[in-house]
């Protein structure tokens, strides 16, 4: 065979074995599905696809030109394509999720993979991977004696691969080529991993959970200004009224707004009648939610956290998943009741599986995290799959009369999750204005049960001898509305939904037309029930004066107008700039300010 021939035969080989290795990758994820794979490649996200072969190839390059033998890398890259699919195939059985780039670290708890895929397996695994192991350093052994222009040969591909997978890692930077290859086609589903690894590829969600800067370095940032800053704010610090600890329950709802506020669609009956009963008696008014029909968990992180997601930078699109998994210390509403001697529990109606929830909460430093499968009360209504609210509301009613510690909810609700129509036979309300009313009326019977469970469950709380503290907000309005409603409402409409805070033994001062954002909810809450502030949260108050809510390219003044861009005077300049140096150095820089008590 003459040279041309051999290396166009091994070229082949190597295209073939870097398309297998892809399939093999989109086969397990798709739980081993040879149809959906090979649809994957070839019928439907072929762009994504070959992208993702190339990704694999350079990978291949680099195994191979460090071992200095093609053999020897081929079977390096095989046998971790191979444990990273089975990896996918496991973790998607057990936990609905697929691998990401964090869970590389896991590689050492072999006590963990042994239980999971059982004895025999695991050894046979374990000498396959000595064997190559073994391989691998004996060729890279045998390299140091190559001919020269092999070397010469060998050291340009290793350093041109090398180049390549630095590249790659800073896939979330603006950019980058490959990124940006990607966007061409590509719609990414950052509030559930599993499907946007569906819909790019396994590679393509793998290179999206790689490592992005939070925030870019705000102007003056240093050690002595987040001293001066904490200082300033300490001195506003009061005494709390009482040192009493009410209990706290946060509720995200699904999906929970007002569809009548909407120009052009006109609704039958009243089916938030029990809601605004208890709204129009407190606290109240709308919440400026971040995204339309979607971003529940970036609102949950602004409500828990008090930071802002329109301080972040734009390829942050989800701090759930791409942030806090590779936090060790982030200062929440969870810290601070934690120090103050609460229990803190997550309670979500759910899999664990969505925005990596479960290792989230646990930085946060929730004691536990209840979830479908590990709660009492499971009940549904009519049709509806998903877990009430009402059962919810009863698993939190439970522990309020067992525990006497102080406790903390957060609760993300399941009820009021789309899909809507079909989930009850019978439906009180009638839709005109939208190209699919059965869809909305099915969800405006959703919110009925929805705000009279709100309010039987504060009417229970009222029978407790402790206080009892609520929040309550939807995080988005569902994605149902047909694209002409939708233009004939501008964003504000479209970015607002509810919220309450209710007090159990006392009143809490009604405002009409109160508009906030929810990293606003903990320092009011504290401020109306008396509780004892930080220096943060003063901050956010001060903040909250001149900027009652925010989000990207939405801006509330002081008369609830809404603006496409930031107008602040000097002054208001200053405490916008305190908080984007806090968020900045919690979130990107040295964690400075957690020296001082700002957080506590």
């Amino acid at each position: 065979m003459n040279k041309k021939l051999k290396y166009l035969v091994l070229t082949l080989v190597i295209f073939c074995g870097i398309i297998f290795s892809n399939l093999f990758l989109q086969w397990c994820q798709n739980e081993l599905s040879i149809d959906l794979a090979i649809k994957f490649a070839f019928s439907w996200h072929t762009e994504k696809f070959f992208l993702a072969s190339l990704v694999l190839l350079i990978l291949f390059i680099f195994f191979s030109s460090l071992a200095g033998s093609l053999i020897a890398g081929a079977s390096f890259y095989s046998l971790f394509i191979t444990i990273i699919g089975i990896a996918t195939y496991l973790k998607m059985s057990f936990r609905q999720e697929p691998v990401y780039p964090d869970d590389l670290q896991m590689v050492t708890q072999l006590g963990f993979f042994r239980e999971v895929i059982g004895t025999g397996p695991f050894v046979f695994v374990l000498i396959l991977m000595i064997a190559v192991g073994l391989l691998f350093i004996y060729q890279l052994y045998r390299s140091f004696f190559l001919a020269k222009n092999t070397q010469i040969l060998r050291v340009m591909m290793l350093c041109l691969s090398s180049l390549g997978l630095v590249y790659i890692s800073h896939f979330n930077d603006e950019s980058n080529l490959l990124r940006k290859g990607y966007d061409q086609t590509a719609l990414w589903i950052p509030y559930s991993q599993e499907m946007n690894y569906y819909n790019v590829g396994f590679v393509g969600g793998f290179l999206y959970n790689l490592r992005v800067d939070a925030m870019k370095e705000p102007e003056g940032y240093s050690q002595e200004a987040i001293a001066d800053i904490t200082e300033k704010y300490q001195e506003e610090v009061e005494p709390a009224e009482s040192k009493e600890q009410p209990n706290i329950v946060y509720v995200m709802s699904e999906s929970f707004s007002d569809p009548e506020h909407l120009q052009g669609l006109s609704v039958s009956g009243n089916p938030l009648k029990e809601y605004y009963d208890l709204a129009e008696q407190t606290y109240s008014g709308k919440m400026l939610s971040q995204n339309y029909g979607g971003g529940t968990a970036n609102i949950e992180f602004e409500a828990l956290t008090s930071f802002s997601m329109e301080l972040l930078n734009p390829q942050m699109t989800t701090p759930y998943t791409m942030l806090i998994p590779k936090m060790d210390d982030l200062p929440s509403l969870v810290s601070l009741t934690k120090d103050r001697g609460y229990d803190a529990t997550a309670i979500h109606p759910y899999d664990t599986s969505m925005y990596k929830r479960q290792d989230v909460y646990s930085i946060l430093g929730f004691d536990r995290f209840i979830d479908q499968d590990s709660m009492d009360y499971t009940q549904t209504i009519e049709n509806n799959p998903y877990i009430s609210d009402e059962a919810a509301y009863q698993q939190i009613l439970d522990q309020l009369q067992e525990e006497k510690t102080p406790q903390f909810f957060h609760l993300v609700t399941m009820q009021t999750h789309m899909p809507y129509e079909g989930k009850y036979d019978n439906v009180d309300y009638q839709v005109s204005g939208n190209d699919n009313n059965r869809n909305v009326e099915h969800y405006l019977q959703d919110i009925h049960y929805s705000g009279k469970a709100l309010k039987d469950f504060t009417q229970e709380l009222e029978k407790l001898p402790e206080r009892t503290l609520v929040v309550f907000w939807g995080d988005h309005l569902p994605g149902i509305y047909s694209d002409q409603l939708q233009e004939q409402n501008d964003e504000a409409n479209l970015h607002q939904t509810e919220f309450l805070m209710v007090d159990s033994k006392e009143d809490l001062q009604h405002e009409e037309g109160e508009v906030t954002s929810p990293f606003y909810f903990a320092p009011n809450l504290f401020e109306k029930a008396g509780l004892q502030s930080t220096p943060f949260y003063e901050l956010l108050l001060d903040l909250e004066d001149i900027l009652p809510a925010f989000e990207a390219r939405m801006y509330v003044d002081n008369d609830k107008q809404f603006h496409e861009e930031l107008k602040l005077n000097k002054k208001q300049q200053e405490i916008y700039q305190d908080y984007r140096l806090i968020q900045y150095d919690i979130l990107q820089g040295e964690q400075y300010s957690l020296e001082n008590d700002f957080f506590n």
